[in-house]
């Protein structure tokens, strides 16, 4: 008698899938397939952390069994989480960034705020796809003028959206970067449009600059090519007054969570040594006697903790906004409205190489991270250079060439 035809799909080889039962709440029965998958180890106990799957079919539950046996062979899975993005967001700033610089702290924030959280807030972490983060770079807008963004702007946004869901990622909240290069497009960033004075305006600023309190501190990062924070947190153990040498270990920066202002490493993180100018050495001389003189009219309620060498009359640190408004107003009333602190340190870059300092030597004085992003920013002045080079060339061959070409022939 021939065998009836068995039509129940059989679980692979090896693998059992068993068909259960169970009633709905109107009371009517119901069949399904159940398995288990091993997702990992429990760290202190050992044992294996399972998950359920099930079905209505034994090949859909198989399918699922597959995928997400291959995922965890492969490292690639990820414990679904109803955590939103917005969640992740807040756990990270307040757990995670601890230890960065106030300053990045501050942009973070500010891109979270601002941007991301409005947006993709209250999106599930685990499911935030690439044309999400896409779509939401692309709507990028001003809040006041409902202009676009500047590329350079975007590329900040999107760069605090990759560091938070990077970590979410290595921490196995999301199988993979929604938000990496290579799933989204950003915006092509341009070489900034740097405004250094012309020499005539530094004469200029120095003499406008002449019995104003904040000379010296402004002089100081005209002729070492320092940045705000490092100059207002420049300190006196860090000056060799015989060696005519600084060393570039601390900048002030304002936290936005304590409302303080701190001593943190520079902005790379490293340090770097300048070798300054006989005027420079006498500048600060000059500015360590004026404190003195302040220090004795203050007495008792002089506080200069981190031994700055550019304070208020008490010894406390100076007021970043003070001293921009300060410059504001100096550099307006020679013509030079436009210019910000930040254009000093350009121009010291640019007397650099116009000196004849090599790339490598006006980056190390920069402190920037490559001497490939000092010619990207000073490619102007280099392009100039080359064009003098040539120009010199051109006087050295006419120097040794023959006065009858024909002769050496």
């Amino acid at each position: 008698m021939p065998r009836k035809n068995n039509t129940r799909k059989r679980a692979p080889a090896g693998m059992c899938v068993p068909k259960l039962k169970t009633k709905t709440v109107k009371g009517k029965e119901y069949e399904y397939y159940e398995v288990k998958c091993t997702t990992g180890y429990d760290p202190l106990t050992g044992k294996q952390i399972q998950r359920t799957i099930t079905g209505k079919t034994q090949k859909e539950v198989v399918d699922r069994f597959k995928k997400m046996q291959s995922e965890v062979d492969t490292g690639t899975y990820t414990t679904p989480t109803k955590m939103t993005v917005g969640e992740w967001l807040d756990i990270w700033l307040t757990d995670y960034c601890k230890k960065v610089k106030p300053r990045t702290l501050d942009c973070y924030m500010s891109n979270c705020e601002k941007h991301i959280k409005p947006a993709l807030g209250k999106k599930n972490l685990s499911k935030l796809s690439s044309l999400e983060v896409q779509r939401f770079l692309n709507s990028l807008t001003h809040s006041r003028t409902g202009k676009p963004l500047s590329p350079k702007t975007v590329n900040n946004i999107h760069g605090t959206l990759h560091k938070a869901l990077a970590l979410a990622k290595k921490l196995g909240y999301i199988s993979k970067n929604p938000s990496d290069a290579e799933y989204v497009e950003r915006p092509k960033v341009q070489p900034p449009d740097i405004k250094p004075f012309e020499d005539s305006d530094v004469t200029k600023l120095i003499k406008e600059l002449s019995g104003n309190p904040y000379r010296n501190v402004i002089l100081t990062m005209l002729f070492c090519g320092l940045r705000e924070g490092e100059a207002l947190g420049l300190s006196y153990d860090t000056i060799d007054f015989d060696n005519h040498t600084i060393r570039i270990v601390q900048q002030l920066q304002k936290n936005r969570l304590t409302k303080r202002y701190e001593i943190v490493t520079p902005k790379n993180g490293k340090s770097r040594l300048l070798c300054v100018s006989d005027f420079v050495i006498s500048l600060l001389r000059e500015q360590q006697q004026e404190q003195e003189a302040m220090q004795k009219r203050a007495g008792k309620g002089w506080n200069n903790p981190w031994n700055l060498v550019f304070t208020r009359e008490d010894g406390r640190h100076l007021c970043p906004q003070t001293v921009y408004c300060n410059f504001k107003r100096r550099v307006k009333a020679i013509g030079c409205g436009d210019r910000r602190p930040h254009d000093l340190r350009h121009t010291f870059a640019v007397a650099s190489l116009h000196a004849g300092d090599d790339i490598k030597t006006v980056q190390g004085n920069l402190g920037h991270h490559t001497a490939a992003f000092t010619l990207q920013t000073y490619a102007h002045v280099t392009e100039g250079m080359r064009r003098d080079s040539a120009a010199h060339m051109n006087s050295y061959i006419e120097k040794v060439m023959p006065k009858n070409a024909a002769e050496t022939a």
